[in-house]
């Protein structure tokens, strides 16, 4: 019975080591981040982003970012525009207090890669992709992007007016 199991078990062992998939590593976003947003009207950054980082240059297919901004983080520079843009005619900080990404597929694209995922923000939830580069540096690198968003397209403000409806934005975001 001895000789039958051990090459029994061995083989589950196998066959189940097949199905396990891989994780890239596992990135904390580290200090020193920056969440820029510019547009004719309007520019500043957020300060408080938060998430989890699983990236892995060689296994794209393991790797996933599911990050949150938290919209009261917002700084324009003016106290009086900071207000503004957390109140109900713009982002509504009380009722939709984060913008969310969540990635479904990475892929390699030139010299970077893009991100395709969910981008939730004010409620709503639209298809979104994000172009963005890794420089790797020991155990840790940083992550850059540059996107545009239509703030309309999320319901955001009155299109057209003093804000342009395309926002642009801009990341740097280490991570070890």
């Amino acid at each position: 019975m001895k000789k039958i199991l051990l090459p029994v078990t061995a083989l589950i062992i196998l066959v189940a080591s097949a199905f396990t998939v891989l994780s890239g590593p596992d990135y904390k976003i580290a200090a020193g981040y920056a969440v820029k947003f510019s547009a004719a009207g309007a520019n500043g950054i957020f300060k408080d982003l938060k998430g989890k980082v699983v990236f892995d240059e060689q296994h794209l297919n393991t790797s996933k970012f599911d990050v949150t901004i938290d919209v009261s983080s917002i700084n324009t520079g003016n106290g009086l525009k900071n207000t503004h843009a957390k109140g109900d005619k713009w982002l509504d900080a009380k009722k939709y207090p984060t913008i969310t990404f969540t990635s479904t597929e990475i892929t390699k694209s030139g010299s970077g890669y893009v991100a395709k995922g969910e981008l939730t923000m004010h409620g709503v939830k639209k298809p979104f992709s994000i172009p963005f580069t890794f420089v790797k540096a020991g155990s840790g690198g940083t992550f850059a992007g540059k996107f545009d968003v239509n703030r309309s397209d999320f319901g955001v403000g009155t299109p057209g007016g003093k804000v342009d409806d395309i926002i642009k934005m801009e990341v740097n975001v280490p991570v070890n």
